[in-house]
């Protein structure tokens, strides 16, 4: 049996520019972090007492005979990819899934930790990487960047830049004292909106062509968000780049924001936030903003109707929880069972 734990993420800048068809042109840059919300994933091969041969357990339980017959897409090309068989596997998370925490990377990272595991193979936060990339966009074509992908794999408070040959992620190094304020001055609240992140990706995707000085744009600001964190300078900056680089998001693709999302943050705004933006893809899920600790309880109170979310940062990205090697014969396909 293995268990995994996952982090979540969120991105500050440059969430755009990490699609393929942009930075193997132009580059690249996103800032992010992980933080302690985690998704955790439980693999053990399933004993032959029963008449099916799988058992996926998510917000569904699927119990089917062969890989081909599973619904969920990740789950079944990722037994395909890693030829795994007889599997029960149980999915949870902290947080609810389409909300703009790149949940669903995170859950693929950390079920190719987990089958990888169980093979008894150890494979490094890069491969864990590029094959929960593959999966998601090559095996399971969802439009999206690969971002996601890679903060789960790594965790941590990261500048990550993209090219045409891949990709460098490079930590930002701050004082431990200048990331404890920065994470003091985030809050983080849950819209109570869910949605595909891969259909907004799609549009985004689409409009790519006609969006490159945007998005040049907003790949310029993590330069001024690095130099920010990184000097003695005022943190207040931050949450107004946060401010600029929401709005150029925002002007991508009308389905990035709506009427009811501008609400909010123009309600937050006015308590206090100095800037802020939502996670993801866009269309719902979790609103980030910057916040001094004195006009906190004032945004709060304004917001009292979505659910605030405590968090603080994380490092250690996917990890195994649990491992216990299993003594276990996977049947193939011409043999007789």
């Amino acid at each position: 049996m293995v268990i995994t734990q996952t982090p979540f993420r969120m991105s500050f800048f440059g969430g755009g520019t990490d699609f393929e068809g942009f930075y193997k042109k132009y580059g690249g840059s996103v800032i992010s972090t992980t933080f302690d919300k985690y998704c955790f994933v439980t693999v053990s091969h399933l004993p032959r007492f029963f008449d099916y041969k799988n058992q996926i357990t998510y917000r569904k339980i699927e119990r089917t005979n062969t890989v081909d017959e599973i619904e969920h897409p990740a789950v079944r090309e990722a037994m395909r990819y890693l030829d795994m068989h007889e599997l029960r596997m149980v999915y949870e998370a902290d947080l609810p899934a389409r909300s703009g925490l790149g949940t669903s990377s995170s859950f693929v990272v950390g079920m190719l930790n987990a089958f990888y595991a169980l093979k008894g193979k150890y494979v490094d936060k890069m491969k864990l990487a590029k094959d929960a990339i593959y999966v998601e966009r090559v095996l399971c074509q969802e439009s999206g960047g690969v971002q996601d992908q890679i903060a789960a794999s790594f965790g941590g408070l990261n500048r990550i830049d993209f090219n045409a040959d891949g990709y460098v992620v490079n930590p930002l190094i701050i004082s431990k004292e200048r990331k404890r304020e920065l994470n003091q001055n985030l809050m983080l609240f849950f819209t109570g909106f869910s949605r595909f992140s891969s259909n907004i990706a799609k549009g985004q995707e689409q409009a790519t062509p006609e969006k490159i000085q945007e998005l040049k744009e907003m790949m310029g600001l993590v330069d001024s968000a690095q130099n920010i964190l990184t000097s003695k300078g005022n943190l207040i900056e931050f949450g107004k780049l946060m401010d600029d680089a929401w709005n150029i998001k925002r002007a991508l693709t009308s389905e990035i924001s709506n009427d009811s999302i501008d609400s909010l943050y123009q309600k937050a705004v006015k308590a206090g936030a100095v800037g802020g933006k939502l996670l993801g893809a866009g269309g719902g899920g979790f609103l980030l903003f910057y916040v001094e600790p004195d006009k906190q309880e004032r945004v709060k109170k304004e917001l009292k109707d979505l659910l605030y979310v405590p968090f603080e940062f994380e490092d250690g990205g996917t990890r195994i929880l649990y491992y216990k090697a299993e003594d276990f014969e996977v049947y193939r396909n011409d043999e007789t069972q």
